[in-house]
């Protein structure tokens, strides 16, 4: 399928063609690392030939223009203008350089939910305990009632010395979708900034920056807008943006948020140079409507299984998109090393790629769905347990 085509008739086994997956293994963790399409792929390649022809004239002529285009193309999907849009490695990279360009006191306090991220968790703690700063987890567990259960809890631990409050748009182990908006809301109102991290949100579900709340926002493209890997990005709000700098301070120092951004030091360009074609590509699957396609998908196969298993799910159906959690009908010890062990017997044992974590004291199985998946994917799950 080539960018832009018109959106196809059908969606599953026929499609599978245009990724370069394994046709022995039923992938259902699209949400894990990405998977890349043929055509992006190809468009890479052609990016990675047209820069070894002259590297010297390519990144001192051709890049710093190229990086805006691809900029304004990802800003016209996300709500954002393109100069508001800088890249990064992934959303890892994007929170970590808010975290370390900000300061904090003795006693201010960075809050996060139990739901964040593990490595975002980790970063957290790090640049609060180089400060003195406190870092508040706020406990949500699994299953989630709703999205007032949420907005409760973190509204009891929002206090005078909150300062930032990080939240996730699309939380990658429970694969709920937060109330970002409302979130950012109470945060707002308690003096503290937000800090999005949407790692899991562009492509899986509609993404407008300038209504989420965000005064930071970061976000993958890898994942579900179908761009190769070490493509990820990072808007902030422009009153902000002469507080924050890229991890690796370079040549761009003191001239501007996008100058100290778009050159940290040689890198490969081609994964941001590919996004516009990934973009399209995600168009000519059907935009919007894939979205919606890949959130009925996940949403009726964990209904089916939990109710094949006697389990539930993770939080209200409406609060899964392309990805969705169903507890496990397992009595086993609900530890990491035991979610990985499943996962690994999953993928050595039965040839199935799927999400397993531990959380509130059980095992959770994390469905994905991409335009290349079908019911009959999900099927061969109901046996196992």
């Amino acid at each position: 399928m080539s960018p832009g085509a018109a959106a196809p008739a059908a969606y599953g086994a026929a499609l599978r063609s245009e990724w370069p997956l394994d046709p022995d293994v039923t992938y259902l963790n699209h949400g894990g690392y990405g998977v890349t399409p043929n055509v992006v792929l190809a468009e890479q390649a052609r990016w990675r030939d047209r820069i070894e022809r002259n590297p010297t004239g390519f990144f001192t002529e051709a890049l710093p223009g190229l990086l805006r285009q691809a900029a304004a193309a990802l800003g016209a999907e996300i709500g954002a203008r393109g100069e508001d849009v800088a890249f990064v490695d992934n959303a890892t990279a994007g929170c970590n350089a808010v975290l370390r360009s900000l300061d904090f006191a003795p006693g201010d306090e960075i809050l996060i939910t139990s739901l964040a991220y593990g490595a975002i968790a980790k970063a957290a703690r790090y640049v609060a305990s180089r400060s003195g700063a406190r870092l508040v987890e706020v406990e949500i567990p699994l299953p989630v009632p709703d999205d007032a259960a949420i907005l409760a809890a973190v509204a009891q631990h929002l206090g005078p010395r909150t300062r930032l409050v990080i939240v996730d748009d699309i939380a990658s182990h429970s694969a709920l979708l937060l109330p970002v908006a409302e979130l950012a809301q109470l945060a707002h109102a308690a003096g503290a900034r937000v800090l999005v991290d949407g790692a899991h949100a562009p492509g899986q579900v509609p993404v407008d920056v300038a209504t989420s709340g965000a005064d930071w926002y970061v976000g993958n493209c890898h994942k579900w807008l179908m761009a190769p890997r070490g493509c990820g990005f990072l808007w902030c709000a422009p009153p902000l943006q002469p507080l924050i700098h890229p991890l690796a301070i370079s040549h761009g120092y003191g001239a501007g948020y996008i100058a100290e951004f778009d050159w940290t030091g040689t890198r490969d360009p081609t994964p941001v140079l590919a996004l516009p074609a990934a973009i399209a590509f995600h168009r000519g699957l059907g935009g919007a409507a894939l979205m919606a396609r890949n959130a009925a998908l996940a949403r009726d196969a964990a209904r089916r299984l939990a109710g094949r298993w006697g389990t539930g799910l993770g939080g209200p159906e409406a609060s899964f998109a392309a990805m969705a959690t169903v507890r496990l009908p397992l009595a086993d010890a609900a530890t990491p090393e035991r979610a990985v062990a499943l996962r690994r017997w999953l993928a050595l044992e039965h040839r199935i790629e799927a999400a397993v974590n531990a959380e509130s004291g059980a095992l959770w199985l994390r469905l994905a769905a991409q335009a290349y998946n079908e019911p009959a994917d999900y099927q061969r799950l109901e046996a196992l347990w």
